[in-house]
């Protein structure tokens, strides 16, 4: 999309980093870490008594299929808050933790 916003084709062999930085735009892997992240806050700001708390506590029941289990959600956030040196505790504060997880477009 971003190559035909600016008039190109595959054909003209430039990289996507080239259209991100012309346009403005962030990768999109950082702006689904943010959004997972502002779920995550929203999430620990809730009491246990809120639907999303009674869900995260949830214990499913049955088995996994076969093979190497897929990185579930609470996966990604730990690595979220490791990768970017943050805590659950900082959660609480919602301006300060929007402003820690934001992420600058070019």
């Amino acid at each position: 999309m971003l190559r035909w916003m600016c008039g190109h084709t595959l054909r003209d062999k430039i990289r996507n980093q080239k259209f991100r930085e012309k346009l403005g735009f962030a990768h999109s892997s950082a702006k689904i870490r943010e959004n997972r992240l502002k779920w995550f806050g929203h999430v620990q700001r809730n009491t246990f008594d809120a639907p999303v708390g009674r869900i995260e506590s949830n214990i499913v029941e049955g088995k996994r299929g076969r093979g190497r289990p897929r990185r579930n959600w609470e996966e990604h956030i730990k690595i979220d808050l490791h990768e970017l040196h943050l805590s659950k505790n900082l959660t609480r504060d919602r301006g300060s933790w929007r402003r820690l997880i934001h992420v600058l477009d070019f």
